[in-house]
């Protein structure tokens, strides 16, 4: 039985669910009938949140700070956040300069929603996050994709980032390190990036940094502001506590910028979900403000796993994985798959076959790479324990083998 108008907004009713989240629902499926599945599609550290971080949230609910807070976030927050810029990134930024939100998602979102008018371009280069073309077009913009594939590291270049920028162009997305392939900008590439953008003063620049301290290799990271400091009037540097300090359920991002930007912002949470848990922001601080030696360990891991996972791909017929810098993530080429049959009987013409495949047959879950905006790859995240990421890559090696 259904009654009433159910139109959608267009804009809601031309968006494409998240792929990655789409994967997570099969396999929950497989899983409620009785399949042992390996995921290796989700973006969230395996790790439980530190101690002292779980303790200042307790401590926020005993002290009865579970009321509303200001919408930018708690000054507290605040000057943590404006302290981790300066100290961390070298951006001259004070506590007004900053905002909170519940998550990373909101503050693109609220950035994109705050400034795109019809016909505005966004200018992302693909491989890209599933969710930055889909924000964009239910903000009224229009992505203008721009690929970049292995032969340039999967990285935006100055003559390709030229070649893009139109009269329409309204924003830039950088992500580094990059989801889904673990590409890191160097300081000689972002500054080449920048003497671009130099030349169009009017294109803004978002950079999404909530990858910062997933770096390998002893590699340095470097923001665009940083970079460039004549660039910090127009871009927005964003990040968050959910990837590095394992706080993915807690919701809190944030960002820095101009100042006109962030009241816009600011106005349109206002109006949207007010400020972000009182709670989350109080375990934020203490994720800021103590201990750091977490990091250092969790990337320790991510690097031995990273480095297993390579090793093993790079074992296997069909596949081949460049060594991602930083992130959680591998990219592994699976074009030499294409156009057989999977051990099932499955025709591979895509990289679609080849995840529902590996999914069905193998009962590992990786995420396609055509929904990054390249297709020929699969995504793999090895954010799960050794045990488990050694057998799933044996589970794809046997897969792989057996492909005909």
């Amino acid at each position: 039985m259904s009654g009433g108008d159910q139109r959608l907004n267009h804009r809601l009713a031309a968006a494409q669910p998240s792929a990655t989240y789409r994967v997570m629902d099969r396999v929950a499926q497989r899983r409620d009938q009785g399949h042992r599945v390996l995921s290796l599609c989700a973006g969230e550290p395996d790790f439980d949140t530190p101690q002292h971080i779980r303790q200042a949230a307790i401590a926020a609910i005993e002290a009865g700070h579970t009321r509303y807070t200001p919408v930018a976030g708690l000054r507290a927050l605040r000057e943590a956040i404006a302290d981790k810029y300066r100290v961390e990134n070298g951006l001259s930024v004070s506590w007004q300069d900053t905002q909170v939100s519940s998550g990373g998602k909101q503050v693109i979102f609220n950035a994109l929603a705050a400034t795109l008018n019809d016909g505005d371009e966004v200018i992302i280069p693909a491989p890209y996050w599933v969710s930055y073309p889909e924000m964009v077009q239910l903000c009224g913009g229009r992505s203008r994709m721009v690929t970049c594939g292995a032969d340039c590291g999967f990285k935006l270049t100055a003559a390709s980032l030229r070649a893009a920028i139109g009269p329409h162009t309204r924003w830039l997305i950088l992500n580094s390190p990059s989801n889904p392939t673990g590409a890191v900008y160097s300081r000689e590439e972002l500054h080449a990036l920048a003497e671009v953008l130099l030349e169009h003063p009017s294109v803004l620049i978002l950079s999404d940094d909530i990858y910062e301290h997933l770096i390998f290799d002893g590699r340095p990271f470097h923001t665009l502001a940083q970079v460039e400091p004549r660039l910090a009037e127009r871009t927005l540097t964003m990040n968050g506590v959910s990837k590095a300090y394992a706080m993915t359920g807690w919701r809190i991002g944030f960002a820095t910028g101009p100042r006109w930007l962030l009241d816009a912002m600011e106005k349109l949470q206002g109006q949207q979900t007010s400020g972000a848990c009182s709670i989350s922001q109080h375990a934020a601080v203490a994720a800021l403000r103590g201990p750091k030696n977490f990091l250092d360990e969790s990337r320790e891991v991510f690097q031995r796993r990273r480095d297993l996972m390579v090793a093993m791909i790079n074992d296997t017929p069909g596949l081949y994985c460049a060594v991602p810098q930083g992130a959680f993530y591998a990219f592994a080429d699976c074009a030499a798959l294409l156009g057989k049959y999977s051990p099932g009987g499955r025709a591979l013409h895509s990289d679609e076959d080849v995840a529902l495949a590996l999914l069905e047959e193998a009962n590992v879950a990786v995420v396609p790479g055509s929904a990054f905006g390249l297709a020929g790859y699969i995504r793999i995240a090895y954010a799960l324990n050794d045990d488990a990421l050694s057998h799933a890559c044996l589970a794809i090696q046997q897969f792989c083998r057996a492909v005909r």
